[in-house]
């Protein structure tokens, strides 16, 4: 007989909003997806302050959000309602203010900065700052794995969108169709990962292991003859 999954633990947090009615202010942000419509995240994220978002670490993984019931005005929370966001911005800490007057993504405290549509799922517009239980969940995304290549000969900046399940990436590694070797890439910043190898134009091959360990390899998903600025997908997605 299979044992039982053990129980969510939610954990407490505090939320503000920011973007805009439309979000169309939280595109870009810290982990590099740009448009965050065509990277597959639409206005379903939030900016997480510094524990939280783990030195890039974070960029990709889902949350489930939920008014705190217990320290809640129940005037600006919806009880009973949580909504889902994907971690695609970082929320700066401000030590001018104090953590609990203006300095809400000051380290140790967990915030969560919303898109103002993902917000308005749980509160009130007018609520301001306020009290949120939260847990990590699996992220569930439409389609597969994207990569976009951007930079130049010896320097190809690979973004890596649209990660489902654990939603955040490990390690990444690359191969090309006139080599049998993988090669390490780093993390450059977000959820970009750079090669300095010369692959301009080649057939390339990506290996991913996200952080719950599953590795999936993207073989010659990349054709020959591609250019910088180029998106490329398949079906293929982390379950």
């Amino acid at each position: 007989m299979a044992a039982d999954k053990a129980p969510i633990k939610w954990l407490r947090a505090h939320a503000t909003f920011y973007g805009g009615a439309d979000a169309s202010d939280t595109m870009g942000g810290a982990c590099g997806y740009g448009n965050l419509y065509s990277a597959g995240y639409g206005t379903r994220t939030a900016a997480l302050s510094t524990v939280l978002f783990n030195d890039d670490a974070a960029c990709g993984q889902c949350y489930k959000i939920a008014c705190d019931r217990k320290l809640a005005d129940p005037m600006w929370c919806k009880p009973g309602v949580s909504v889902t966001v994907t971690a695609t911005n970082f929320c700066p800490p401000n030590n001018a203010l104090p953590n609990n007057k203006g300095g809400w993504c000051n380290p140790p405290r967990p915030h969560f900065d919303m898109a103002q549509p993902a917000s308005e799922k749980i509160d009130v517009y007018k609520g301001g700052i306020i009290p949120v239980m939260y847990h990590g969940v699996p992220c569930v995304k439409k389609g597969g794995v994207r990569f976009k290549i951007e930079g130049h000969d010896y320097f190809n900046l690979v973004t890596v969108m649209n990660v489902a399940a654990a939603g955040s990436i490990k390690s990444m590694d690359v191969k090309s169709s006139d080599s049998n070797n993988w090669m390490t890439m780093s993390r450059n910043w977000g959820a970009n990962w750079h090669s300095l190898a010369n692959l301009t134009g080649k057939i390339l091959s990506f290996r991913l292991t996200n952080t719950d360990g599953q590795t999936l390899e993207f073989n010659n998903i990349v054709p020959g003859g591609w250019k910088f600025g180029q998106t490329f997908a398949r079906k293929q997605q982390f379950k």
